[in-house]
């Protein structure tokens, strides 16, 4: 079994390379190996692409070798048709013998039919190698299907003292409190998640444009509340380097809990996984309504000894980073 979870510990690690881009398809892994070496490898083309498991078979130099060879994945491989033809068949069709699967795709269109599939035809199939790493590695997938909502992420910085906006502001843009380091963090988040979402607030104030400027990457799209449709379209946000999705009282109902609303508008539109970048009452509104999954908070190293107070919220913190002077603390919805 040992050799089976370096295996798939390596897919997990080069599947990382679609994320931001298979959405809303998983970001997969998978390597091909004979002999206790490795013949061929892919992760999840683009959105529309092959999967990870063509691209491993294509790349295998010598095809004869794959009838004795072990294929890896960190996914159920699929049995049905999308945009493209089914894993499962492509598998059988060219042979293999063994398959290692990390977790099971619980998806309803999946849901074991590839597993069944493969072990109809005679291949001896291992399931569950590193399951909770792979679950964990397709969060927004699993996420998103079995909850109907996106994987959502909480951001923000915040001072020493807690606070995560001056009480005044002379100009209509940010007030830094984290470093730049950790403002291009920020915006790598933003070429890895769907969409990201901010108050009305935060659009009045900051003027934001929510791209990946720092990044290499897509875009999010953008989501703004905007209860009135009042916000003029001269904001950056709804400049012509993404799309932009207001969120307004003609497609919610602000008198009812809005956190849940917007998660099912964003479950309709078919995104996955969205940051919440704020303000604090935006943030506020999700926590309240425990509709978060992870909360990614910056602490710089600066004190505004008044302003607008950091949300309130309760979260195990399941990692505490430094970045120069600042320190980033990841939190798991329990």
């Amino acid at each position: 079994m040992k050799i089976h979870e370096k295996y798939i510990k390596y897919c997990i690690e080069i599947a990382k390379n679609g994320l931001g881009t298979t959405r809303p398809n998983p970001m997969v892994g998978c390597v091909i190996v004979h002999n206790d070496t490795i013949i061929g490898e892919g992760f999840t083309s683009p959105y529309g692409g092959p999967h990870a498991e063509v691209n491993a078979i294509n790349s295998v130099k010598h095809k004869g070798l794959l009838k004795e060879a072990t294929l890896y994945v960190t996914l159920e491989p699929c049995s049905h048709y999308g945009k493209t033809p089914p894993c499962s068949d492509l598998i059988v069709e060219k042979k293999i013998p063994n398959v290692v699967i990390g977790c099971v795709d619980d998806h309803s269109v999946v849901a074991g039919k590839g597993i069944e599939k493969l072990k109809k035809w005679g291949c001896q199939v291992t399931v569950g190698v590193l399951e909770e790493a792979c679950k964990n590695h397709h969060k927004r997938f699993f996420n998103f299907h079995n909850k109907k909502r996106p994987y959502i992420i909480l951001k923000w910085a915040q001072t020493r003292d807690g606070f995560i906006a001056p009480e005044v502001k002379n100009e209509r843009k940010p007030v830094w409190i984290t470093n730049t380091f950790s403002r291009q963090l920020t915006h790598k988040w933003r070429t890895e998640e769907q969409a990201i979402l901010v108050g009305t607030q935060t659009v009045v104030k900051d003027n934001p444009s929510l791209t990946a400027r720092d990044w290499k990457g897509l875009n999010p799209t953008r989501i703004v509340i905007d209860q009135n449709n009042g916000l003029a379209q001269t904001n950056k946000v709804f400049n012509n380097d993404a799309e932009t999705i207001r969120i307004t009282s003609e497609n919610a109902d602000f008198s009812k809990p809005l956190a849940d609303q917007i998660a099912t508008i964003l479950f309709k539109k078919n995104i996955n996984s969205v940051i919440i970048e704020g303000g604090a009452k935006t943030l506020q509104t999700f926590i309240d309504e425990n509709l978060w999954d992870e909360a990614r908070v910056f602490i710089g190293n600066s004190r505004f000894q008044t302003g607008v107070k950091a949300p309130v919220f309760s979260g195990h913190c399941i990692s505490e980073t430094k970045i120069k002077d600042d320190i980033l603390k990841v939190y798991s919805n329990d």
